[in-house]
């Protein structure tokens, strides 16, 4: 690579970072090499959506991975970050399904095997948009090894999976209900039903009794429509109210066919009537009520949520324009006795919204509960660790109450099920090689139409990714994977899943650390959605801040436990650190003389080189330590305060008259230590913000000659430490911060110059102060210093901060009205506490924290914090005034 330009004005990110990224990816910096030393770190991305673009939670999700990746290969791990894209099933059909129709056709139309194809050329055309988004931001995945969850190695994988499973009986297929959508024509796995509160209504529908005196029942349901599958009304044989009921024939409104009343203890006595409708086709616990009471199963409702011919004069309608006729039609008839408005949770599509059917039908499905008790023990024994730990909890919850999970899709795009069913004997083979014949009659065969569910190949990605089912040299080298950073909200999804099958398949769980990131919502803390207009795009950020700020935005957000609050504002702000950072290494370049890094630089010599350099150690001790616990919060939060207020505002301050003085060798020294200190600065900063500190590295004198990339540099370490150093600019700091409180906290304007005073009983101290006192008065707007002298008691209108070295004194008398600003205070006070007062109420009343919005809650409880902060502060300022005589 040749060496840019010198600096520009500011950092121009647009031209940067495309130029940059092809240079990496072209100069092979993110290709892992198994053969390579190394203690390997590995991560497999999530696979996003081919149908996707890249959204908020992708970049949370590839900025944080992408920390890790850059810092481990700096720290000289074997670093595999594997990337890929999942065929997503369903997302995937319903967009060729949409643009079929656009054209007037449908997949039915084209039929299956025109339908794949079409999916394939729709894939090729469109399906790395995503693959190129993430090179935008960044991602430094070795994309030689990128993966497609249909592509030849992974689809040998799936057949293998599935056929073992299979022959070890942990693979079954039979009638059962399952969650079915009637927009997306497929069954859905439990985890793929979302629950949203719907306003509905309870229909009480009377049902006479045949050939008896007894007066009817009735019963209590919020889906009418499905009376016509209905085979039984059930009462619990405890209820008093219908013993006599028990063994008697009701009649079915709008049937005229009879169904038998029985006696069964899962009825609730407390619900609706008492009497409970049996439906055992549309519905998974009357499915169970039918196998108990050997009930006929009628389908009432089709697979496109149409009735069915069983429905009579209603087949063939909608099932919710059906259930508005057939009230208005039980209601003529005397069959309605009333309607109620009833709130409550109703199952949609995870993919399209649409209501849930529960359906029975034909379906495959995994044993889970020997698998998940094996996945539930791996982490309670710490062989996988979830950060924060408090989300193994609902691990644990769903995987010690799993119930099997169905994977059979009713689609065409995805990996059809390797199953064929006889049409001759009935006999269902299962095999990894396609099949002609029937190897039990010799007759002919038909492939099982379903498709397998997306999560099934994404499952085996850990493994398959490397090879599996060959014994790969990457299997053996890069398996298990070291960490997996993914959201909160695909545990039951994935993780789980993948923790099964690389535990049953591999003997090893799949990943050591499992890290789930919050959910990225808007500055009012509100989940983004396109209804609310509130979504921001990823790429219109980068376009406007650049890939630095950004990131640096998502890891100075990322903490623990709590959902990160998105503002332009925010990122705005990490924006001007870009540039902050940018300027600093300008002054760095512009003044450093014949200065080059080298291996083995010199010992620091001024008191300012030596105070950075023990501190960067201490700094970089940090960053590892917070990256290694992955606190990503916490590394920005060290780096930027780091980089800005000690780097920039004090140590180049503090370098300047040494820069500009006559003393040679001392400018030399200080020349070849910042230069050492920015280079550290830079490798310290590159994991979060790595286009602008490889421009500046390519900038540094030797830097290139040392690494020819800034990713393949050393990650600073602790090499220096000099305690003395750090207590004399310590003091410095201290002192400067103290002035610039008091002028804060008793409001002195800025051009009222004050005359601290500092008592300190320390020569190195006091030498420093001597030595650096004009910047000092530069810094915290101040006519005079002095060194106190022993003895000296403090005036008795001076403010007082106190420090273990000593104090700072600094007077007030001309510059404030002591009285009048007491009044202030204990005015400003008396508000705080009222507003602390309802602020503290209302987070004690359990209404308000259980039914308000989690943003509005969580807003009272940062304000609170916030004010209790401020009146402490006040109420130390006042404490002062008063000692003064206000």
């Amino acid at each position: 690579m040749t060496t840019p330009e010198p600096l520009d004005k500011s950092f121009n990110h647009q031209a940067a970072e495309a130029r940059l990224y092809q240079w990496w990816e072209q100069s092979g910096f993110f290709k892992a090499d198994p053969d390579a030393p190394g203690q390997p770190f590995v991560i497999v991305i999530p696979p996003p959506n081919v149908t996707g673009n890249l959204h908020m939670g992708h970049a949370l999700d590839e900025t944080l991975q992408d920390i890790l990746a850059r810092y481990h290969r700096m720290i000289g791990h074997n670093t595999l970050w594997l990337p890929g894209t999942d065929h997503a099933g369903i997302a995937t059909q319903n967009v060729v399904e949409r643009a079929l129709a656009a054209e007037g056709s449908s997949r039915e139309a084209l039929g299956r095997d025109k339908f794949v194809e079409r999916v394939w050329q729709w894939k090729k055309e469109y399906g790395d948009n995503i693959v190129r988004q993430l090179r935008r931001l960044g991602a430094s995945c070795d994309w030689s090894r990128e993966r497609f969850t249909m592509d030849e190695g992974l689809s040998r994988a799936v057949r293998e999976v599935f056929v073992t499973l299979y022959e070890q009986g942990l693979i079954y297929r039979g009638h059962y209900i399952t969650n079915w959508c009637p927009r997306c024509r497929t069954a859905l796995a439990d985890l793929e039903v979302e629950h949203e509160d719907h306003k509905d209504q309870l229909y009480y529908i009377t049902y006479p009794i045949v050939g008896s005196d007894l007066d009817s029942l009735v019963v209590a349901t919020t889906r009418p429509e499905t009376l016509f599958g209905d085979t039984a009304v059930a009462v619990n044989p405890a209820d008093a109210r219908y013993q006599a009921f028990v063994g008697q024939q009701a009649l079915v409104p709008l049937t005229g066919r009879a169904v038998p009343v029985i006696a069964d203890s899962y009825v609730d006595m407390e619900f609706g009537t008492g009497a409970l409708k049996v439906t055992p086709a549309h519905d998974p616990n009357d499915y169970k009520l039918g196998q108990t009471h050997n009930l006929p199963a009628i389908r009432a409702i089709e697979d496109d949520g149409r009735l069915s011919p069983a429905a009579g004069d209603y087949a063939g309608l909608d099932r919710f324009e059906a259930r508005r006729e057939m009230t208005a039609a039980l209601e003529a008839k005397g069959y309605l006795k009333k309607i109620e408005p009833l709130t409550h949770a109703v199952g949609v599509c995870y993919r399209c919204k649409t209501v849930v059917e529960p359906n029975l039908s034909p379906q495959w499905f995994v044993k889970t509960e020997t698998l998940a008790a094996r996945a539930a023990q791996a982490v309670r024994s710490g062989a996988t660790s979830f950060v924060p730990q408090n989300w193994e909890n609902t691990y644990f919850a769903w995987m010690d109450n799993i119930r099997d999970w169905c994977i059979s899709r009713q689609l065409w795009w995805g990996h059809q099920i390797p199953a064929w069913h006889c049409r001759e004997c009935g006999q269902t083979v299962v095999s990894r090689e396609d099949q002609l014949a029937c190897p039990y009659c010799g007759g002919d065969l038909e492939r099982d139409p379903d498709v397998l569910d997306t999560w099934f190949s994404s499952a085996l990605w850990p493994f398959s990714t490397l090879g599996w089912p060959d014994q790969t040299k990457d299997l053996a080298r890069y398996y298990p994977t070291t960490a997996l950073v993914t959201g909160h909200d695909i545990i039951f999804f994935w993780v789980a899943r993948m923790m099964m099958m690389g535990l049953h398949f591999m003997g090893q769980a799949p990943f050591k650390t499992v890290i789930i990131h919050a959910l990225v919502k808007d500055a009012e803390g509100r989940k983004m959605s396109k209804s609310k207009g509130n979504v921001v795009d990823p790429l219109l950020v980068i376009d406007r801040c650049g890939a630095d700020a950004f990131r640096f935005t998502l890891c100075a957000l990322a903490g623990h436990g709590r959902d990160i609050r998105l503002s332009d504002d925010r990122i705005a702000g990490y924006g001007k650190f870009v540039n902050k950072l940018w300027n600093a290494a300008k002054l760095v370049l512009t003044n450093v003389g014949e200065a080059a890094l080298t291996d083995s630089p010199p010992a620091p010599v001024s008191l300012p080189d030596r105070w950075l350099q023990s501190r960067l150690g201490q700094v970089a001790a940090q960053v590892r330590a917070h990256l290694d616990e992955f606190y990503f919060d916490r590394v920005a939060d060290t780096l930027y305060h780091f980089v800005w207020d000690e780097f920039c505002d004090w140590y180049l301050e503090l370098i300047k008259p040494i820069l500009y003085g006559d003393d040679l060798p001392a400018r030399s020294a200080t020349q070849a230590g910042m230069l050492q200190s920015l280079s550290a600065i830079l490798r310290l900063l590159h994991p979060v913000m790595p286009f602008v500190t490889e421009e500046l590295w390519q900038k540094i004198p030797g830097g290139p000659a040392l690494s020819p990339s800034i990713m393949l540099a050393a990650f600073p370490g602790q090499v220096f430490e000099d305690r003395s150093a750090e207590a004399s600019i310590g003091f410095l700091m201290d002192v400067t911060r103290a002035v610039r409180s008091a002028r804060a906290d008793f409001g002195v304007p800025l051009n009222q110059k004050l005359a601290p005073l500092v008592k300190t009983a320390e020569p190195a101290l006091a030498a420093a102060l001597a030595e650096y006192s004009p910047l000092l008065l530069k810094l915290m707007g101040a006519e005079s210093i002095t060194l106190s002298e022993a003895g000296l008691a403090k005036p008795l209108d001076a403010a007082l901060a106190a420090f273990p070295w000593g104090e700072v004194w600094i007077p007030l008398a001309g510059h404030i009205d002591l009285a009048e600003e007491a009044g202030r205070l204990a005015k400003e006070l008396a508000t705080l506490a009222r507003d602390i007062k309802a602020a503290t109420a209302k987070l004690g009343n359990p209404d308000y924290v259980g039914k308000a919005p989690e943003e509005i809650v969580e807003e009272t409880r940062d304000r609170l914090a916030a004010m209790e902060t401020r009146s402490q502060a006040l109420s130390r300022s006042l404490d002062m005034l008063k000692e003064m005589g206000a």
